[in-house]
Order: structure tokens, then C-alpha cells, then sequence
């Protein structure tokens, strides 16, 4: 087991780059009323999900952004998976209380109750892929605008040290379905995920 040093580690950045991918599989039946209360229904019907992304990695020490495409995998309650195909494979995977990386032949692992900050961040993202609304609030201030029709949801972290690696998060989406990803960092740089369901077998 590998272990990280700080927040802005490998580790970490690579899993707050993937993080977005998590959120991207929250699809679930439309609601009438439309509010944070009605989508965390529609998205804890959600038990499985596959979709491939394309994401876009804004960093303020290069010119271009750097561009990966690959495979979202979700199966419910705790098993999250980002599998990246383009430009090189890498895989993130976050299976119970543990983080894994991948990356040719290296491996590493490190344990979720390690790092409070990460696990924090991590049980969140499992709290809106459960449609956990309380799980989020205990993290996240909430804010919803939009119409159901074309809405945000916009994630603000409230603990200290994690607002020192993440501003905000912005999820936009039609009715249940999510369109895109966008993780700003405090340091600046973000990262844009767009997002495809891919129809189930």
C-alpha cells in the first residue's frame, strides 16, 4: 500500500480529477416538482450505470487542455469506477473503504479512513449516487437552479481544509439525466466532463 502526503498528493489529484465521473451516472425518472428533494428520489432508483466521457482538463501551467475519453461504471452501494482509454489506460476505482490507481503496471491503494478529507469528498459523491440527500448536506451546501428541463446543481464544500483543494462542483443535466461535469479547484484549474449514457444490454 501506497500511501499519499497531502491533499494535492498524485493520489488525490487523480481521484479529484475522476471525481466528476462519479456524479455522472445519476439518471432516474422525472419528477413533477423539481428541487433537490425530487432529483435525490429519482437518483436513488439508480442502482447501475455505464457511460462513456470525454473530459477536458483545464491547467493553468499549459496552453491546451489535456483531453481523456473512456468508460463510467457505478453499481450500487459503493463500487465506483473510471476507466480511461485515450490518451493512455488508467483505471480509478473506489470499492468500499479503499481508493485504487492504476496505471500500466503500477498500483497503487490507499485506505479511505486515512485521509478524512478524501473520505469526505468520496462518501459525498456515494451520497448523491445513493440519492442520500443527508449525506450530502453534511458536507456540501446545496444549491439547484434552473428548470427541470435545463438545470445546475451546484456543490459548495463547507469543511475548511477541503475548500483549500475544491471551490465548487457544477452538475447540469436535463430532467434526470447529467450532461456534464465541472470540478473548479481553488488553485484554478477545473476539469469538464461531458457525459453519455450508454444504453444497457
Amino acid at each position: 500500500m501506497t500511501d499519499a502526503s497531502s491533499l494535492t498528493s498524485p493520489p488525490f489529484k487523480a481521484w479529484l480529477a475522476g471525481a466528476g465521473l462519479l456524479i455522472g451516472l445519476l439518471c432516474g425518472p422525472a419528477h413533477a416538482a423539481w428541487d433537490v428533494a425530487q432529483l435525490m428520489q429519482g437518483l436513488a432508483q439508480n442502482k447501475s450505470g455505464r457511460a462513456s466521457f470525454v473530459e477536458k482538463k483545464y491547467i493553468a501551467v499549459l496552453e491546451q487542455p489535456v483531453e481523456s475519453s473512456g468508460e463510467l461504471l457505478y453499481t450500487a452501494p459503493a463500487r465506483l469506477e473510471k476507466r480511461t482509454l485515450k490518451p493512455r489506460p488508467e483505471s480509478l476505482l473506489i470499492e468500499g473503504a479503499s481508493l485504487t490507481v492504476e496505471r500500466g503496471q503500477r498500483r497503487m491503494q490507499l485506505r479511505l479512513q486515512d485521509y478524512p478529507e478524501l473520505a469526505a469528498f468520496t462518501e459525498s459523491i456515494r451520497g448523491t449516487l445513493a440519492g442520500d440527500i443527508a449525506a450530502l448536506r453534511r458536507v456540501y451546501n446545496l444549491e439547484l437552479e434552473g428548470s427541470e428541463e435545463r438545470w445546475t446543481l451546484v456543490l459548495r464544500p463547507m469543511e475548511t481544509r477541503m475548500l483549500q483543494v475544491v471551490q465548487r462542483i457544477r452538475i447540469g443535466g436535463s430532467q434526470a439525466e447529467v450532461k456534464s461535469i465541472e470540478i473548479e479547484q481553488t488553485d484554478k484549474d477545473r476539469s469538464v466532463m461531458m457525459i453519455t449514457p450508454l444504453t444497457k444490454p
